[in-house]
């Protein structure tokens, strides 16, 4: 069953699972079963990236199967993430291979492919009623430390997977964040057909998760 909780309205109808796909805070304390963490993973495979390359990798950390993965996971993101991510029972590391495999030359659209490979996972969590949350807030020092991470491999993501809970479970101010109406920018201040214009007045606060 998708998630309906504060879905996103737009100017143009679009697909419902897009429309569904929101970056909650507020997690159940549900499992996700190995067969649905793995369906959400393997819809990454249908993700487009440059020459096929596929540069995507993730390291994974579940609550009930791989502790200590998750928890290595959770000790790499900043403190003020930690505060919620804790509660997911799914961590995972989006990896970018840096280098073409038929080439080893460097792959200036490794972490763009990377970005579409999980925003694709996103939409099929979205379908089948899971969220993630992506996060900028990590340390890949720390992460590349605590997995061994090696040269020619970058990690450019933290996200979180579960069922989504209950805003009230949430502190304060993350509980506001999470229950605020969402919202973005107008078509026409991003979409520009014939020339590069000047547009006056964008809004950098129309972009809440």
């Amino acid at each position: 069953m998708a998630d309906t909780t504060n879905v996103l309205t737009l100017e143009y109808e679009i697909m419902p699972v897009l429309a569904q796909r929101r970056s909650t805070r507020a997690y159940s304390d549900k499992a996700v079963a190995a067969e649905v963490v793995e369906q959400i993973f393997a819809a990454a495979s249908s993700a487009a990236s440059c020459y096929g390359e596929q540069p995507w990798r993730y390291i994974m950390g579940s609550k009930t199967s791989s502790s200590e993965a998750y928890e290595k996971i959770l000790g790499g993101v900043l403190e003020f993430n930690q505060v919620w991510a804790k509660a997911a029972p799914v961590l995972a590391v989006g990896v970018a291979k840096l280098n073409f495999s038929h080439d080893g030359n460097a792959n200036g659209w490794a972490k763009y492919d990377v970005g579409q490979a999980t925003a694709t996972l996103a939409i099929e969590a979205t379908e089948l009623g899971l969220q993630i949350h992506q996060m900028a807030g990590f340390s890949p020092d720390a992460l590349r430390a605590a997995f061994n991470i090696p040269e020619g491999f970058e990690p450019v993501v933290v996200f979180t997977l579960g069922y989504p809970g209950p805003a009230s479970a949430l502190p304060d101010q993350t509980r506001e964040r999470e229950e605020a109406p969402r919202t973005r920018k107008p078509l026409a201040e991003f979409l520009f057909e014939g020339a590069w214009p000047t547009p006056a007045g964008e809004r950098y606060d129309q972009a809440t998760v």
